[in-house]
Order: structure tokens, then sequence, then C-alpha cells
């Protein structure tokens, strides 16, 4: 069977601004999108969490879900560039608002479900943050480059 929504015919941007009237709506600020060759990539964030104000990013990952469509042999006009960029943030629509429903239900808080999107200090001392998830794959890449065994 498919993906979820591999059929939409919604534009990304479009998409991605939903996106970011829920997390606006569930009190995120300073929301806003990162784009890279003036198309949508990501969306970064700050929000409330028990322990003070945090930022995150979710990226929308439109190459992965291409080579998803083409796996999955879906019909070649699903499996376009364009095409996995709707699809892609219909997901990432479909996940926050997810989120942001056990997050209101009280039954996990906003850092336990992003935390791989929470940004903070870069492991190698790089000047920009990087993502939880990022830094816990470069700590990782870090050890086993220095030998360490990890199991």
């Amino acid at each position: 069977m498919p993906i979820k929504d591999y059929t939409t015919k919604i534009d990304a941007a479009k998409t991605a601004s939903e996106v970011q009237t829920l997390l606006a709506k569930a009190g995120a600020s300073g929301v806003a999108m990162q784009y890279e060759r003036g198309e949508p990539i990501a969306l970064a964030f700050t929000a409330p969490t028990p322990f003070g104000m945090r930022e995150f990013t979710v990226p929308a990952n439109w190459e992965s879900v291409r080579a998803v469509l083409q796996k999955q042999r879906v019909a070649p006009a699903l499996q376009t560039a364009e095409q996995a960029k709707r699809v892609a943030w219909r997901i990432v629509k479909d996940w926050v608002a997810a989120q942001l429903a056990i997050i209101e239900t009280e039954m996990v808080t906003i850092d336990q479900v992003m935390l791989p999107y929470m940004r903070t200090d870069d492991p190698e001392g790089g000047a920009a943050p990087v993502t939880v998830f990022e830094a816990y794959q470069r700590n990782q890449r870090l050890m086993i480059e220095n030998g360490r065994d990890l199991g």
C-alpha cells in the first residue's frame, strides 16, 4: 500500500502554512519557514516546555518521500519532485497535528515528543545550533572515529 497522502494535490507551501498555523494556535512563537532554493524545507519555532522556552526545527525531507514513492512503484506522475514535496508536507502536517493533540491531552509534554527536533549546541563546536538528533548522530560518529565501542 502506498504511503499516506501520496495522491495529494495540495501545494507544499500551502500545507507548510497550515502547519505554521497549527503550531501558532498551540502556543508556539517565532514560527518560521526555512527555505532552500525558494522551496519550504523545514519549520522552525519556539515553544514553552517545562524547562522554559526551547527552539525546534522540524524538517520535511521530500527526497526520502520521493525514494519511497519510486520504491512503491506508484504511477510515474506521482513520483515527481513536486509531488514528493506535496506529500512530505502533508505527512508533516498530519504528524504535527497528532503530536499537538497528544500534548493537549497532557499525556505527554512537548519536549517528550519533539525532543529529536529540539535545538542544542553542536557537539563538534560549530557556531550554529543543531537538533538533538543531529547532535546524537555526530556524537556517535565521533565515538566510532575515536575507537570507542558503542555496544
